[in-house]
Parts: C-alpha cells; structure tokens; sequence
C-alpha cells in the first residue's frame, strides 16, 4: 500500500498490528450460509489472514431475524467454526451492518429506535466490534428519508448505549461505520441507469454531522474510533446487470478522502464486479469491501451444475432445481416483493437473479434434504474432468492445473474460494 494513502490507518485500526500496512483494504464476508462461512473460515486460516464477517440488522438481532440467531448465537457459532478451521485467535472480526431501526421501522420512532438501542447492546455483548450506525429510514409516520441532523442523532443515540456495554465489558472497544448511501438491507429495486456516486461535499456533512451529534451526546472520544464512511462509488447490481465501477465519475470523491484524516469509504454491493475494478475500488479509499450474494451465488451455480453432473452419470434426472421452485413458490416471501415481470422473467430470477434470494431458502430443511441427498450420492467419486468442463466450465482450469482428483464438495468449495480470491488479489498490496 502506498503509505500516503489516507484509508490505511483507519484499515490498521480495524484489523490491528501490522496486517494493516500489507493490504489496501479488507473483504468483509456477508452471509449467514453456515456452509459458505465454513469455507470463507478455511480460506481465511489456509492463508493466515485476519477474516471480516458481518451480520445483517434483519439476519441477526434480538427476536432473531430471518436466521432466528440472536446476536450471541451468532458470535458462539461462528466463533466455533473459526476455531474448528484453524484460524488463528485474532484473526476473527465480527462486525454488525445496517445496526438501527430498519427491522421495526413500522413502529413509531421511538419504539423502532428502543428496540434498535436493544439490538446494538446485545451486538456489542456478544463481542461484536464493528459497528455499521444505520438510522437514515424512516419509522411509521415519518418520511422515508430524514434529514441528516435527525440521522446522526439517532446514530449517536446507538453509539452511546454501545459505548456503556462496551465500557462495563472491557476489552477492545467497538469501531463505527456511519453512513448509509446505499440501498437498504434486501438490495435494490430501481435502475442501475439511476446511481449517482456521492457527492464530495455530502461525504464530508455526514462526517460532520455525525461528529456534532457525538459531541452533544457527550461521545467525542467514541467519535475518534469512528473509521469509516459509507458512500455511494456507484457500484450495485440488479435482478440481471451490474453497474460497474468507474474511476474517472468517482475522482472528486476519493480527493474528498484526504480531507477526513482517520476515515476510510466503505463500499457496498461491490459484488460481481470485475477484478480490475474492485482493486481499483482498493486503491481509491474504499477500504472495506463488503460481499455476500455473490458467494451464495457461486454457491447455488455450483450446486446446480452438480446436480447435471449427477443426471449424466447415474440417468436421474436433476432434482435440485425442481425441489428449490417448489419450496419457493410455497413461501414466497422472501422473493415476491422484490422480483417483477412475466411468470417466466420470475421463474428465471428465483433461481438466476444476481440478488440471489434463493439464498434465504438453502436454511429451510426440505433445502438442506435435498443439498444432502445430491452431496451424498456424489459423495467421493472423482468428478470427470470433461463433465467439470460442461456443467462446472469456470471450474475447468483450475481443476485440471491441481492433478488431483475433483469431488463434489472439493468443487463446492472451490467456487466460493474463486470469489474470495478475487478480493483478496484486489485487497492486496502490490509489494
């Protein structure tokens, strides 16, 4: 990393010692999956790097969210799984993302925000230390943008009752992300033709205004472990395209950086983008890149194509797809809000989309069946290297360069370790 880089002691603060000084930035892992956080553990023990791994406010919060974990169980399993992969102690940072009132915001305000304070204090005594302050939505009766005054108080509200568990707990205390210029948790709706990256001037508010509202709530010194700034680099992804990162619309607000010493940008949806531009996300301040559909998205693609591959060596016929659309058009919550079209454009999304919301189903226990029914039939037979080529094709070279033998579970993991390994590459400094 080139030590004037603004981001780098914001990125020291958050990973500790000198792993810092090696990296422009650090991926942080989104995703509940049990079995894509096993993965993301070994990947991270197998190369000895510290691993960033975030729960979502509507994932994981006092009544349990969608993974029915509360903030403890969470830690306790992914604190278990990191030990059963061997990483080193320290190298594990749990972090919580979009931490406010979005999960209750159609409860009047003040409910929203007390059960909000709950959630964050029970972040924090599970031993969470990164904290994203998200309070930017509106509540029952307010509209759904604030203004930025009423957002940093709320977000300073959370940060105080965080600051008194951390204080009575000792340890490390928590460092805060604050900003919200990207869509809310469940991903966006609208045009990627509408993105428009922050503007330079609006950055600085919101660290400005974050900064008053800390010191009126008497938390100037929390406010120094404040290490970053979500903004829009005008990055995300849609049901079927990708708006990709472009340097050159983003100038004016990676210069803005330099002038908010301690802060590094946060970036969002950075998944699916191309190599070449997350290490240019990397080298313009975005110091924390954060990923998560694309991972259940490698996951699912490489189910799919074994459950092909299994068709062409037994004469069965696939299973996996049938049984995920039956399960999906059974409880369709999870996708009918979000995907829109023709009965075949939503048939093709449940499975396709790059939102990837089939990934709220692979939990559910007819899911796990029959993922376990298709990974014990294949069990540990050698998956022919033609068949990789046609059902598992980005799988191929790889498979082939290693000269040993490919299992179902060797080329499950593979496909997400691609995707890490991405971001790694991009996260790391050129000497």
């Amino acid at each position: 990393m080139n030590t004037s880089s603004p981001a780098r002691p914001a990125l020291e603060r958050l990973i500790g010692g000198s792993d810092g000084k090696n990296r422009l930035a650090i991926t942080a892992v989104c995703t509940a999956h049990p079995e894509v956080l096993r993965i993301a553990l070994e990947d991270a023990a197998a190369h000895d790097e510290p691993i960033l791994i975030e729960a979502t406010c509507n994932q994981v919060n006092q009544e349990g969210g969608y993974t029915g974990l509360t903030p403890q169980a969470f830690f306790d399993q992914v604190t278990v799984m990191a030990e059963a992969a061997g990483l080193k102690p320290g190298r594990l940072i749990l972090g919580g993302d979009h931490l406010g009132p979005n999960p209750w915001k159609n409860l009047p305000g003040d409910e929203a925000m007390a059960k909000a304070e709950t959630m964050i204090a029970a972040y924090v005594r599970a031993g969470f230390r990164k904290l994203h302050l998200d309070t930017s939505m509106g509540c029952a009766g307010e509209p759904v943008a604030l203004d930025d005054e009423v957002v940093a108080d709320r977000a300073a509200r959370l940060a105080k009752v965080a600051e008194a568990i951390s204080a009575t707990q000792g340890g490390v205390a928590p460092v805060y992300i604050v900003g919200t210029e990207v869509p809310p948790p469940g991903g966006a709706f609208d045009s990627l033709d509408h993105l428009a990256v922050t503007e330079p001037a609006a950055a600085k508010r919101t660290i400005e205004v974050h900064r008053a509202a800390f010191a009126r709530h008497g938390l100037g010194q929390a406010f120094d472990r404040v290490i970053g700034l979500v903004v829009q680099p005008g990055v995300e992804f849609g049901d079927d395209g990708i708006a990709i990162y472009r340097p050159e619309k983003a100038i004016h607000l990676k210069e803005a950086l330099r002038e908010l010493p301690g802060i590094a940008f946060e970036a969002h949806s950075t998944d699916y983008q191309p190599a070449k531009r997350l290490r240019a996300l990397a080298g313009d301040g975005f110091a924390i890149l954060k990923v998560g559909p694309a991972l259940t998205f490698a996951w699912r693609e490489a189910l799919y194509g074994l459950d092909h591959i299994h068709a062409v060596l037994t004469g069965e016929p696939v299973s996996l797809a049938p049984a995920m659309e039956a399960l999906m058009l059974e409880e369709p919550k999870y996708w009918a809000p979000y995907y829109r079209g023709s009965a075949d454009h939503m048939r093709v999304q449940r499975h396709f989309s790059y939102s990837d919301r089939i990934r709220y189903y692979w939990p559910l226990p007819p899911a796990r069946k029959v993922v376990d029914a298709l990974l014990d039939r294949l069990g540990d037979r050698s998956i022919p290297q033609t068949l990789i080529s046609q059902h598992l094709a980005a799988r191929y070279h790889d498979a082939v360069a290693a000269d040993l033998p490919q299992t179902a579970r060797s080329l499950l993991a593979a496909s997400v370790q691609s995707v890490l390994r991405t971001y790694r590459e991009a996260s790391s400094s050129p000497g």
